[in-house]
């Protein structure tokens, strides 16, 4: 019996020492008097009623120890729950510091990081949002051997050229890289640095080499279009003079896609071992020219490798159908030229894949033409047992525009001029007073790099070097 009152009153100590945590003077009286009684109890009861006694104590201790234990546990629960919600600067520095590594492998420099979001449905990379809703839309292809350097000249005279103003710019990337994305940004930067020091100065339109005046001059329908779609919409009912600068200003969006994400089965690697990117962009226009065929009334397809963008090309299709589509002829190889006079003899020029336009309509319907071309093109090649990336599109392309019956519904117009090389408009161009790169006034609005030694990005810094307001704005001056 010593033994049996021992344990049960370190039991009972052990059990009443969580429920004085929360009733302490209760417990405390309640225990003496329990000691007093069963002492007294001890005394008068006999063995027998004492040791059913003593089980029914044993079971109250017991329920007492079970109560505290879960007691103690919601209480703990409830105090880790404040301190979780509570804001912690040691938390939010944590969080920032396993950020930073996934920032820097994403995007360089990391300044520009925060900048970036999705163009359009939860895909792409939205670059800059424009001003307003454009209705022409540039999209754009880099083939895999592009470079920094032609990317950044590509960029440079689209943000000076009309079309600016006027068009969106979508630019398709085999994959994207940091570097890309760092220059596509900085182009940005430098375009709204130039758009806003020389619409502040007082530099006349003959001596400039940007011309401001097409950026700052909206027609009533420019003025009362709505937002881009392109990111999220801003809703803002601020009236300050922020609002009512961009309301003053028309320019585009510029935003930037992975084939990936475009193309993400890769439709057309069932049919040959390597698709390159000259093939498998015609796999990307339907998804991307079907998410916004409301959107946009004219479409220009351009190759950022071989074209560049001076003047206003879409200009000479604004006035044709929907349906209508201007190819532009190009002096190529003798073996080009061999395949297109075979399916058309009476063309004297092939014309070339890397840039077409027209209404969204007729470029849609081009596309798609295109796209069953590669793919039956595969199909013989696999038939005829030759090798699996053997189809050309250069080659495919002049067949399918050579092809009336196929392109009925699409109201094709060839131009009989070639788009001129940049070695023809440039001339002694490598010297700064020349400036024949910026004031080339082509009918096409497009020129050619062509295969010259011939270096584009040197002659051009060179041109912008020589103007005041162009040496504080880009980098490669300074």
């Amino acid at each position: 019996m010593g033994l049996i009152n021992q344990s049960k009153s370190n039991g009972e100590g052990w059990g009443m020492g969580f429920l004085l945590v929360f009733f302490p003077e209760e417990d405390q009286n309640q225990e003496s008097n329990n000691s007093n009684k069963k002492s007294n109890n001890l005394n008068q009861f006999s063995p027998s009623s004492s040791f059913k006694r003593s089980n029914s104590s044993h079971l109250i201790f017991k329920a007492q120890s079970t109560i505290s234990i879960c007691l103690l546990l919601l209480f703990t629960t409830l105090f880790l729950f404040t301190i979780s919600t509570l804001p912690s600067t040691t938390t939010t520095a944590a969080r920032r510091l396993y950020r930073v590594p996934r920032r820097h492998l994403s995007f360089e420099p990391p300044r520009f990081s925060s900048n970036l979001s999705h163009a359009l449905q939860g895909m792409g990379t939205l670059y800059r949002r424009g001003t307003r809703a454009m209705s022409e839309l540039v999209v754009a292809h880099a083939v895999e051997s592009l470079t920094q350097h032609e990317l950044r000249t590509f960029l440079r005279l689209f943000h000076r050229s009309p079309l600016a103003a006027k068009s969106d710019l979508l630019l398709i990337f085999p994959s994207k890289t940091a570097a890309f994305d760092a220059a596509i940004l900085e182009e940005n930067d430098s375009f709204v640095k130039l758009l806003s020091r020389y619409k502040s100065s007082n530099i006349s339109h003959s001596s400039a080499s940007f011309d401001v005046t097409q950026f700052t001059k909206l027609s009533k329908r420019e003025k009362e279009s709505g937002e881009p779609i392109w990111g999220r919409r801003i809703r803002s009912n601020s009236t300050g003079g922020g609002v009512d600068e961009l309301t003053r200003l028309s320019y585009g969006s510029v935003a930037g896609f992975d084939v990936e994400e475009l193309d993400p089965e890769n439709s057309l690697s069932g049919f040959m071992d390597h698709v390159p990117m000259g093939l498998r962009r015609w796999a990307c226009y339907p998804m991307l020219l079907g998410r916004v065929r409301r959107n946009f009334k004219h479409v220009m397809l351009v190759d950022v490798k071989e074209f560049l963008v001076l003047g206003d090309p879409l200009g000479r299709v604004r006035t044709q159908s929907p349906e209508s589509v201007l190819v532009n002829a190009v002096a190529q190889g003798k073996h080009v030229k061999r395949n297109s006079d075979k399916t058309h003899p009476s063309r004297a020029k092939p014309v070339h894949s890397g840039v077409l336009m027209g209404g969204s309509r007729g470029i849609r319907r081009v596309c798609s033409k295109m796209l069953t071309d590669i793919v039956r093109a595969s199909m013989q090649m696999q038939q005829q047992h030759k090798k699996r990336n053997s189809v050309g599109e250069l080659a495919l392309f002049n067949q399918l525009v050579g092809n009336d019956y196929v392109l009925k519904d699409v109201n094709l117009i060839v131009s009989t001029e070639s788009v001129p090389e940049v070695s023809s408009l440039a001339g002694s161009g490598s010297k700064p007073g020349s400036h024949n790169l910026l004031r080339s006034n082509h009918d096409h609005g497009l020129i050619r790099r062509g295969n010259s030694n011939l270096d584009v990005n040197s002659v051009l810094i060179k041109q912008l070097c020589s103007f005041a307001i162009d040496s504080t704005v880009y980098s490669d001056c300074q």
